[in-house]
């Protein structure tokens, strides 16, 4: 491995320099791009896009799931061949670093990139963020964690600050971060909003102290794109690099352009250019500092080989990348509700209704769009599955696509429109359709993107009216949801079936088949709570989305099911939520010791089924100290045939045990361990005592 101490010795203060602030790629393909140094044969550093697969300039890739699909298998082994496999794909597009995992916690149920993120639980968001990582560093490609930290909205997302004490960031959303960072993740990237009225871009305390001291982060720390606030300010606070390092903005720089809320002004770049150098002359920033800077810069480059010539050749859009994008979002998807309809019969015949049924939901908008080699619609999924008779009817319009890209005229998302049927849909002919058919299934959506948080949880356009006619013409009706997190489905009641498949990405169809005719048992367990609109703890303006760019965090850790428990409100569909075609029965829960249990189960039904077995932790009273009733603390799922049954063992997580005042914490006393299929469906209880 090269000497990383002398190369910097003999690089020039411009080469370092070169080394900490991006350029243009002159192959155009890459998000971000440092120049290398040819004299000292460091070579180029390629940063790409990549949440939901990659996305470089003009590329295809094999578009996978949304990254809630995946947290929705509550498995970090899938999350682990994902990881890896979006890296082999970095490698063969000849890029070197990967802009994921998105460990955010998912707090407003609104925010337009919560299909990019994990969870409402920091245990499952943990978990999943570490495997990630896990695969991506697996294949020598940069792993880089974002964004760091509390950015859990879209809506003024450059100037909010979020205002949270120190428990709650410590219990809820750090973890994921720090979870990365024992992963061995190589670069981290810094937020758009503010902590506590500080940009995360110059948050010394959190960056400087927190990241690269107390947990020992020695990679890394990138700006998001035109994230960076300041010079000096950074640098000391510990940004490493800036990104994109370079201006953006209309062709025309004389032309009058008002940037859009929620995007950073592209013209303000180079801070780590000649600014940095004069800071450096007049001893505001040291000489040591941009050393350091460089130094983690180089050292993740050695670490993937990329000092030492390595050839990383890669691997795309191959048969198991096809097939893994197909297993996620089967695996994935969750049956919320279910009166009998699923599975289908093969022979059954179908009406297949959705504005958009004639084509994959890859996604949503912005930084993650990528373009696949080729996609399954629900259409063509479905047709070459059935034996019966297909018909497909749109029925209402197309709901109007948003993205990040829309906002900003003179930059390419670089992915293709799909391009619908000609005719005008017609929802008599959806209702008629439905009538003649024995099954009717209605696809239905919702518009994401980055830049923008969704103005309400109900379905856009007339969707909501399309479920119901549907449903009213024939009684065997199955509901599919394609969102980016909760929405409103206030039909649920007059519909045979509920499923949600999230944004399922290339195998959309393929998958959704493979759910609905019971190829696959529905694996997927909910990650997030789904519940009437002004029921979350940020139904309040002032948490979000926030009074004088100001959003109070003062709910603490009561977010998400934990809100729920402490309110006594009964969501919608409860964390952790999801239904098999088979059942299963829980028994012999027993205490391992005190970090451990077990519980043997057992599929009682006819058929071959996937169970997520779920551990909660119920916490002791402490007199003045405030817990959630029940904390999540890990999930083990379990494949069984009819009549099979095993043992299962819980590795329970600490942070369910641990509260953090001053310091991490384990009150002493006995500890309920409840053990179940969701939040709300515990089938029994082991006592253990700390």
């Amino acid at each position: 491995m090269a000497d990383i101490d002398a190369l910097v010795a003999e690089l020039t203060r411009a080469e370092k320099l070169s080394l900490v602030r991006g350029a243009s790629d002159p192959e155009g393909t890459a998000t971000g791009y440092l120049p290398g140094v040819p004299r000292l044969d460091i070579p180029p550093l390629r940063l790409v896009d990549g949440p939901l697969g990659i996305r470089a300039e003009g590329e295809r890739a094999t578009a996978f799931p949304a990254t809630l699909a995946t947290a929705s298998t509550f498995d970090p082994d899938l999350a682990r061949k994902r990881g890896a496999a979006m890296a082999r794909e970095a490698c063969a597009h000849g890029q070197d670093a990967l802009l994921a995992p998105g460990a955010n916690l998912v707090r407003v149920p609104h925010c337009g990139r919560n299909f990019e993120y994990l969870s409402e639980d920091p245990v499952l968001a943990s978990d999943l963020s570490r495997a990630l990582v896990e695969g991506i560093e697996s294949e020598d490609v940069i792993a880089t964690v974002k964004h760091f930290a509390a950015n859990n909205q879209e809506t003024g997302r450059t100037a909010v600050s979020a205002d949270v004490d120190e428990r709650t960031l410590r219990e809820l959303y750090l973890p994921p971060f720090r979870a990365a960072v024992e992963a061995g993740v190589g670069s981290v990237m810094t937020a758009y909003n503010r902590v506590n009225g500080t940009h995360m871009s110059d948050h010394e305390r959190l960056v400087g102290d927190v990241l690269k001291d107390e947990w020992g982060f020695a990679g890394y720390v990138v700006s998001d794109w035109y994230g960076l606030e300041s010079t000096v300010g950074a640098a000391t606070a510990g940004l490493d690099v800036e990104m994109p390092g370079v201006p953006s903005g209309p062709d025309d720089p004389d032309a009058e352009f008002e940037w859009p809320d929620g995007i950073p002004d592209g013209s303000r770049a180079g801070l780590f250019g000649e600014p940095l150098a004069a800071a450096i002359d007049d001893g505001a920033v040291s000489a040591e500092r941009l050393d350091d800077m460089v130094r983690r810069v180089l050292g993740q480059m050695a670490r993937i080989g990329l000092l030492d010539g390595c050839d990383r050749p890669g691997e795309l859009d191959s048969e198991r990348h096809r097939d893994l994008a197909r297993d996620i979002a089967a695996r994935g998807t969750v049956l919320l509700d279910n009166d009998g309809a699923l599975p289908l019969a093969d022979d059954d015949d179908v009406a297949l209704v959705g504005p958009h049924i004639h084509e994959a939901k890859l996604g949503g908008g912005g930084s993650s769009e990528t373009t696949p080699f080729h996609s399954v619609s629900p259409v063509d999924g479905v047709t070459a599955r059935a034996d019966g008779t297909v018909t497909d009817a749109r029925g209402i319009p197309e709901i109007e696509s948003v993205s990040l890209f829309d906002l900003l005229p003179f930059v390419d998302s670089g992915h293709d429109t799909q391009e619908g049927p000609d005719d005008e849909p017609s929802l008599d002919a959806a209702v008629a359709a439905a009538e003649d058919a024995d099954v009717a299934i209605v696809c239905v959506r919702d518009a994401s993107t980055e830049a923008r948080d969704r103005d309400s949880l109900t379905l856009p356009g007339r969707q909501d009216e399309l479920v119901e006619a549907v449903a009213d013409a024939n009684d065997r009706t199955i509901a599919v949801l394609r969102t980016s997190g909760p929405v409103e489905t206030p039909w649920r009641d007059d519909v045979a079936a509920v499923v949600e498949q999230w944004y399922p990405g290339q195998a959309d169809g393929a998958a959704l088949a493979d759910v609905l005719y019971g190829d696959r048992d529905p694996g997927g367990r909910l990650p997030v709570t789904f519940a009437p609109e002004g029921s979350y703890p940020t139904s309040d303006e002032r948490r979000f989305p926030g009074v004088d760019s100001v959003a109070r965090y003062d709910e603490g850790v009561f977010v998400g099911y934990r809100h729920f428990d402490a309110n006594g409100d009964e969501p919608t569909y409860p964390f952790g939520h999801g239904h098999s075609y088979t059942t299963f029965e829980y028994r012999d829960a027993t205490a391992v010791d005190e970090t451990a249990v077990e519980v043997t189960v057992e599929n009682a039904g006819d058929r071959a089924g996937r169970e997520v077995v779920q551990a909660y932790v119920r916490p002791p009273t402490v007199e003045g100290i405030e817990r959630p009733e029940r904390e999540f603390a890990g999930a083990q799922p379990v494949t069984l045939d009819a009549g099979e049954s095993r043992t299962v063992t819980f590795a329970l997580d600490e942070l369910a045990f641990s509260r953090y005042d001053d310091g991490w914490t384990i009150d002493s006393g006995r500890y309920t361990v409840e053990i179940g299929r969701s939040s709300a469906d515990v089938r029994t209880t082991v006592e253990v005592y700390r």
